[in-house]
């Protein structure tokens, strides 16, 4: 009996070892392109420093291996059939009126700005992983307006997966003027089979239990306030979920949410004309020279809808860090 036991223990204790080797590690790789975040080896998002105006992710890939955002523009596939807004590159930051310069639409090139890397301040690989840039938001004529800084932490617990966006605009060649615009300003474009105009199975929700199932109900989540939002649908014949976290030292929190049915994810704190009407400018907000303000989300990858994913528990957890 007592030699049963020992082996017996012997086997717990060579699991435990065994389990500790195979602790998930997660990696930052520069590329060509930016730098590669993998997960025990395969790839988890890249952070692509110039497609066309602005850096962005892509592609970001979730806990079961799906694909989360859209391809297009960066890559057409056949199972994507609208080819609309090729300015919703995958996961971005920009914003549509910042002293009078378009940073969000990519039409109109003679007016459109450009978000342009300068550099990597860190590419760290770990628990979570880091990767940190510094840009600057320009004209075309290469005037710049303010320059950012965004650090991005990467991590998993192996049901979800979840990258944090912290980015800090500082006002560094004079006052500059957000504008209150809907087309902004953090932004993510989900997979076509998610939308909810696919009629798939595609929902939003939010912190505030309001439910858009159909392009009927889009005003209960468009335009309004709220801790989090989450837009879930099937990809692949499985129902996966992104839920976008807004923390409370963020900038105007609870931050408006310019969420659409054909795809868009976006949290904007500055479009309350367009969201709440009344005064053209009543969103609107000027940052003195010198001065900066922060934006932080969580966007947080996982299985299922918004009670199999734990969003309102995770956003919970989330709201406690500082």
């Amino acid at each position: 009996m007592r030699c049963c036991s020992l082996g017996i223990l012997t086997l717990l204790v060579v699991a435990l070892v065994d389990g500790v080797s195979r602790s998930t590690e997660i990696t930052v790789e520069r590329t060509k392109q930016g730098a590669a975040v993998k997960i025990d080896g395969q790839l988890f998002t890249e952070y692509i420093v110039q497609s066309n105006t602005k850096p962005i992710l892509w592609p970001v890939i979730g806990p079961t291996g799906k694909r989360m955002t859209r391809e297009y523009p960066m890559k057409l596939v056949k199972y994507e059939r609208r080819k609309d807004h090729p300015h919703q590159r995958s996961l971005w930051f920009s914003h549509g009126n910042v002293n009078g310069v378009d940073f969000w639409d990519e039409q109109n090139l003679r007016k459109t700005g450009i978000i342009k890397h300068l550099e990597f301040l860190e590419t760290t690989s770990g628990k979570p992983a880091v990767i940190s840039t510094r840009n600057a938001w320009q004209t075309r004529a290469g005037k710049k307006i303010c320059e950012d800084v965004r650090t991005l932490h990467f991590d998993t617990d192996g049901d979800t997966r979840w990258i944090d966006f912290d980015i800090t605009v500082k006002a560094t060649d004079g006052p500059v003027t957000f504008g209150d615009t809907k087309e902004g300003t953090f932004g993510i474009r989900v997979p076509e089979s998610m939308y909810v105009d696919s009629r798939r199975g595609g929902t939003i929700v939010n912190s505030e239990n309001r439910v858009c199932t159909n392009r009927k109900t889009e005003s209960q989540v468009w335009g309004k306030r709220a801790s989090w939002v989450d837009y879930h649908g099937p990809v692949d014949g499985e129902i996966v979920g992104i839920a976008v976290l807004n923390h409370p030292s963020s900038f105007r929190y609870p931050t408006y949410w310019h969420v659409r049915t054909y795809g868009l994810f976006a949290a904007n704190p500055f479009g309350l004309h367009d969201f709440l009407g009344g005064p053209a400018n009543r969103g609107q907000y000027t940052l003195p020279a010198g001065k900066s303000i922060t934006f932080r989300y969580r966007i947080l990858l996982h299985r299922g809808d918004e009670k199999t994913g734990k969003v309102a528990e995770a956003f919970a957890h989330y709201a406690q860090e500082k």
